[in-house]
């Protein structure tokens, strides 16, 4: 991975943060205009806000499947070093005692 690559994690989390804005927007505007009924009481915000959520999960399970592939590969590389680090070690510990 070089310096200038932004980490998949990072990219990932960006894009999904990034549809969930656009899907709040969009609620907002639907229900400013009717075309969503408000919330009750009040909780018109937090209605906006769990309708973004809901809207954003499925549309960011499809739209963003590679960057999710490249995040997961990523992890697996990280983990997969990490053990090896950790085998090496243990390895040295017992040929010293």
């Amino acid at each position: 991975m070089s310096a200038a690559k932004p980490s998949a994690t990072i990219r990932y989390t960006t894009l999904r943060l990034l549809i969930f804005i656009g899907c709040f927007f969009v609620s907002a505007v639907a229900v400013h205009f009717g075309l969503i009924p408000s919330g009750l009481a009040g909780a018109n915000f937090v209605w906006v806000i769990l309708l973004g959520l809901v809207l954003s999960a499925p549309l960011s399970y499809v739209l963003l499947r590679k960057q999710r592939d490249e995040m997961s590969a990523q992890i697996i590389s990280s983990v997969d070093r990490t053990k090896a680090r950790l085998d090496a070690n243990r390895t040295r510990e017992d040929a010293v005692q």
